[in-house]
């Protein structure tokens, strides 16, 4: 009988499979240091605001948008424009940039842009990840472009081959993505 059972145990245990918890891959920002008491104050426009409501309807920066568009959007928003003065006014609809010397680039025009993602407690959960991939694949092709561009090949080459160039990229590029607690936004 004891055969029997142990015979059971291990087909049981061969068979049977374990479902795998996956999740979104994210690097986290630092902590706040303790000196700090709250994290720095960023101006209107350098936050390019996405909102989803619990129709799964999107609203970017005050306007109607579509996950379509979505990316194409984002993009355009975070691609440095520089027109000469840093702190001019409004630069078609574009954020402030930093003149930044970066390894292996040299002096770059970065980005003040940031991506505030918030929606609402109803939205789905094919809708919130759907625009969390649009969101990061965004910055990526913006990566990807800027590795083509300085080094001559994708950032998954300069990635698995030369990690201090794709550093280089994404530190003229950083994730500026910004998520807010879910809250009640109606329809």
């Amino acid at each position: 009988m004891a055969d029997i059972a142990f015979l059971l145990l291990i087909f049981f245990l061969v068979t049977t499979t374990m479902d795998v918890d996956s999740g979104i891959s994210r690097k986290l920002p630092p902590p706040i240091p303790p000196n700090q008491k709250k994290p720095p104050e960023v101006k209107k426009r350098n936050v390019f605001v996405v909102l989803i409501n619990s129709a799964d309807q999107l609203l970017l920066n005050g306007r109607q948008g579509s996950i379509r568009t979505l990316k194409r959007d984002v993009k355009e928003f975070l691609t440095p424009v520089y027109s000469g003065n840093p702190s001019a006014p409004d630069v078609d609809g574009h954020p402030e940039v930093t003149e930044t010397n970066i390894d292996g680039i040299g002096r770059f025009w970065r980005s003040k842009g940031v991506v505030s993602m918030q929606n609402d407690r109803g939205t789905s959960y094919a809708t919130y990840i759907h625009v969390q991939n649009e969101l990061a694949a965004a910055v990526s092709e913006l990566r990807d472009d800027m590795a083509k561009q300085y080094f001559g090949t994708d950032l998954k080459t300069l990635l698995d081959k030369y990690p201090d160039k794709a550093k280089a990229i994404q530190d003229a590029i950083p994730m500026s993505i910004s998520e807010a607690e879910p809250v009640s936004l109606g329809d």
